[in-house]
């Protein structure tokens, strides 16, 4: 009778043939008695020896450049910083106590039985069922059907995904917490439990090994160019960047820089109808990344489909932070804005223009519409457009888990020369999304050897911005923490008191349903704020996809609610539902506030007779790291 193999015995089977194939041939302890079926070949064995040196010199290459260089590792990326934050984790977790560890055990036993019954083995053996193995927890991460077929990986991630539950519930529970501290242990916990994933590690990923033993470890010297490429670069990987040229396949609707400031350039776009609104455009992008966001490509650009709905578009492209500029602070970036409305207004003798803010660049936008109002310079502005912006910070999700001193005296100690090095925030939007922007980079670039996608949208969230850092302690510390922005005159711009419900601007919010930056119940309390009229507009999606949603894509959904809901709950209850894009719903919106139409004549064309411009759009602002 033959029984049947406990998968204990050989739940390191694998994983012992791979470390044996990749460093035997370089210790010279290749014993076919050992590797039994697995004995290599001479020219495998060559092979896997050649894979060892190339891993080994990539290696000896980097450490020999980071002994001529030590300050290549930025203090952000420093292991002892993330030891000490799971240090701290693990005391405030109750896991450590001798009750908790017993229930786990206890629980973890269980399901360990019923785990195993499902491949006939163990206590629950005779009740195996014919069929596919279910097992009671899935996650897309073990989507692969390698994660089932041996009962020792249907075990190793099973547990994994039972743990990670039950810390999470013991976040929750934790007694004496307020909410922000509660808040921040459940963000550490899902972070810590993110990045102990065992399909993270090649030894307990059976992908990995798959892949490793059938391409004698090609993918992992693949995986090392990868991992050291960004390591040298201080910033992971999501695309292949060569693939991408600014005014080629990116940024390519047509335009001219029109003016410049050493905050900012002005880019007017040039017409495509024959005639246009005669209210003109300014887009204020966040300055947190960089504008071509609104105009990725032809088929995606919000920039060329509002140019061809006939609006004369202008953009601003803030300039990424240097040292030059450690002095600048929120009020700069409101006088910003509003010297482009003034520039665009004297440039074609108009007495005002529609605006739109982006993120941060429209809680900015609020300000402004605030300081203009304050001066009684209102009619500046024929309408305001938010996209995904808050005003209102006490729902800002999870980017409150970094605002208390803690970590604003880290951020700034990490700003030395009165910037912040754009990579530090793109690791910090990463972290909200570890899973999706992190540990699926790390599986199939460093472990699994792929090749990046030349994707556009990967490429512009990779393309970081400097930040000034006076501006981003201001932002953290008075928004964010403190959320002094709608308190009326708590704040002053420009030496001028901010009260936010003076603004009557006719106002249209769009928010993102899915969005984990500007979440719709932040972005909708705009509206507690404002006294004038306002649309607000549920887009399908989030932060991003939610606003780049052509119509011509057919994707996702919006809603609009004609009632008067008091809360985002009643809103939803009562919302109409409409398929694709909220793009042509925004249109016939600009449209009611002006509907007059003047010929795209003298310099509503650009760079036309007698028109002195600076350069081509896209300038060299957005070029600038």
């Amino acid at each position: 009778m033959n029984e049947t193999p406990d998968p204990f015995t050989n739940l390191f089977e694998h994983p012992a043939k791979l470390a044996r194939a990749i460093f035997a041939p370089m210790t010279g302890a290749v014993d076919p008695a050992i590797m039994g079926e697995a004995a290599m070949k001479p020219e495998d064995a060559q092979a896997w020896a050649e894979t060892g040196a190339k891993l080994q010199a990539l290696w000896a290459q980097y450490q020999t450049e980071q002994m001529s260089n030590p300050q290549a590792l930025v203090p952000y990326f420093d292991p002892a910083r993330w030891m000490a934050l799971a240090t701290d984790w693990y005391k405030q977790m109750p896991i450590a106590q001798a009750e908790q560890q017993k229930a786990l055990w206890e629980e973890g036993m269980a399901l360990w039985n019923d785990v195993l019954g499902q491949y006939g083995l163990g206590p629950k053996a005779s009740e195996k069922a014919d069929g596919e193995v279910e097992l009671p927890r899935k996650d897309r991460r073990f989507a692969d059907e390698k994660w089932r077929a041996h009962p020792a990986f249907a075990l190793i991630h099973q547990t994994y995904l039972f743990l990670a539950e039950r810390v999470e519930e013991m976040a929750d529970r934790m007694d004496g917490l307020n909410p922000q501290q509660r808040e921040q242990l459940r963000f550490t916990t899902k972070a810590i439990t993110e990045a102990a994933s065992p399909a993270n590690f090649p030894l307990t990923n059976p992908v990995v090994m798959e892949r490793t033993l059938e391409t004698k470890g090609q993918n992992l010297v693949k995986g090392m160019e990868h991992l050291l490429a960004d390591m040298r670069r201080g910033q992971l990987s999501h695309t292949d960047a060569s693939a991408f040229k600014l005014g080629e396949n990116i940024a390519t609707t047509p335009g001219k820089v029109v003016h410049e400031t050493p905050l900012y350039q002005l880019i007017q776009y040039s017409p495509t109808t024959e005639k246009v609104m005669a209210t003109p455009l300014v887009i204020f992008p966040p300055w947190i990344n960089r504008f071509y966001i609104l105009d990725l490509n032809e088929k995606k650009s919000f920039v060329k489909w509002a140019v061809d709905q006939g609006v004369t578009v202008f953009m601003v492209s803030w300039k990424s932070a240097d040292a030059s500029m450690k002095d600048v602070i929120w009020d700069d970036y409101v006088r910003g804005q509003i010297d482009a409305i003034d520039h665009i207004r004297t440039r074609l003798d108009v007495p005002s223009v529609h605006t739109i803010g982006y993120c941060v660049a429209g809680t900015t936008l609020a300000a402004t519409l605030s300081l203009l109002h304050t001066r009684g310079e209102e009619d500046k502005v024929r309408s305001a457009t938010f996209f995904t912006a808050q005003v209102d910070f006490e729902k800002a999700g999870e980017l409150l888990n970094f605002v208390d001193d803690q970590q604003l005296g880290a951020i700034k100690a990490l700003s030395p020369d009165g910037y912040l090095d754009g990579r530090y925030m793109a690791a910090t939007f990463n972290l909200l999304r570890g899973t999706d922007l992190i540990w699926n980079y790390v599986v199939n670039n460093y472990l699994l050897g792929e090749d990046y996608p030349a994707f556009d949208l990967l490429h512009w969230n990779g393309d970081v911005t400097n930040l000034p850092a006076k501006w981003h302690q201001q932002y953290l510390r008075d928004l964010y923490r403190d959320n002094r922005l709608v308190e009326a005159n708590a704040l002053s711009v420009d030496n001028t008191p901010i009260d936010l419900g003076q603004v009557k601007t006719p106002t249209y919010v769009q928010a993102g349903k899915e969005d984990h930056i500007a979440p719709a119940e932040s972005v909708w309390r705009l509206q507690e704020h404002f006294t004038g009229p306002i649309k607000f507009v549920l887009a399908g999606s989030g932060h991003i996809a939610g606003v780049v949603n052509p119509p011509s894509s057919g994707k996702y959904q919006y809603w609009t609610n004609d009632g008067s809901p008091r809360t985002l709950a009643e809103f939803r209850e009562g919302a109409e539902e409409h398929p694709g894009s909220w793009w042509p719903d925004w249109i016939d919106w600009l449209r009611t506030q002006d509907g007059e139409t003047v010929p795209a004549a003298g310099k509503r064309k650009p760079g036309g007779k007698g028109d002195k411009v600076i350069e081509d759009a896209p300038g060299r602002y957005v070029a600038t790291r």
